[in-house]
């Protein structure tokens, strides 16, 4: 379906009444007619890389729902348009969210229902779903972040080299863990890490963790990288029974591109592995 057929399809923006307040939602709904084959629950990824990431999950869910899927995007607490400060986040309220839109969309959608995360939101989604309520047919990964207490470091860098672009020299490697560790927040490119959020996330890997349901995995692959090795983790569930469907795309690190990039290889690739499902 062409681009512009599937930026007609239906789309339903509204608040999902919540803990704390309200969350916003994006609900892209197939063609007028056209049987509804299940949902898709969308997991953001973390702080700015969720806005970097937008544009990108929204053709997405566009291609989803042209393919006669129910897709709900949503603004988890703290974040986007959804109610509370970053500040205020914490991953277990994260998690009551996502099973909050899970009951929402297994309510109005008959068949399955899969959860899409990118980036640490598909670390989210693979802990849901380790411990989700409701019956799941599937999950999507994008780019997974597959350690927590490796992706708080790796945002914790951001504040380093922000002080050392801006000549500083007082934020030394180790002093905003040093501040988590005493229970103070530190602020990160804008974003205030609380210390209760950073040390949920910092005890979620995705080793510890065993899919139950099939896995369709994709990372990006740079033009210097020559083949695509199986991630250790997606050999690690394979050889545990789970079954885990793995390709690449090479349109670069969207979730923290400078510029908005357009991703036509990780959507053709999103289809392909996917063809199982997505197809008719």
């Amino acid at each position: 379906m062409s681009h512009t057929a599937t930026a007609a399809l239906p789309l339903l923006p509204f608040f999902l009444p919540a803990s704390g307040g309200q969350r916003y939602c994006l609900l892209h709904l197939p063609p007028p007619g056209r049987s509804v084959r299940g949902g898709i629950l969308y997991v953001h990824p973390f702080a700015e890389e969720l806005n970097k990431s937008r544009h990108v999950a929204a053709a997405q869910a566009r291609a989803f729902a042209a393919a006669g899927y129910s897709v709900l995007q949503i603004d988890l607490f703290g974040c986007g348009d959804s109610s509370g400060d970053f500040g205020e986040a914490r991953w277990d309220i994260w998690h009551n969210d996502l099973h909050l839109a899970c009951a929402w969309l297994a309510q109005r959608v008959d068949g399955p229902l899969t959860v899409w995360g990118v980036r640490l939101g598909a670390l989210l989604a693979l802990d849901f779903a380790s411990r989700a309520p409701l019956p799941l047919a599937r999950l999507l990964l994008w780019q997974p972040e597959a350690d927590g207490r490796r992706s708080i470091d790796r945002f914790l860098r951001l504040r380093l080299a922000s002080s050392m672009l801006a000549g500083g020299t007082q934020d030394a490697p180790g002093h905003a863990r040093a501040s988590l560790a005493q229970g103070e927040p530190v602020e990160v490119a804008g974003y205030l890490l609380a210390p209760e959020l950073a040390h949920a996330i910092d005890g979620v890997s995705a080793a510890a963790l065993l899919p139950a349901v099939p896995v369709y995995w994709l990372d990006y692959q740079g033009p210097e990288q020559t083949g695509a090795p199986l991630p250790p983790l997606a050999r690690h569930w394979r050889e545990r029974g789970t079954a885990v469907h793995v390709a690449s795309f090479g349109d670069g690190p969207f979730w923290h591109s400078s510029e908005l990039l357009a991703c036509p290889q990780l959507l053709e690739a999103t289809r392909a592995l996917c063809r199982d499902w997505l197809a008719e």
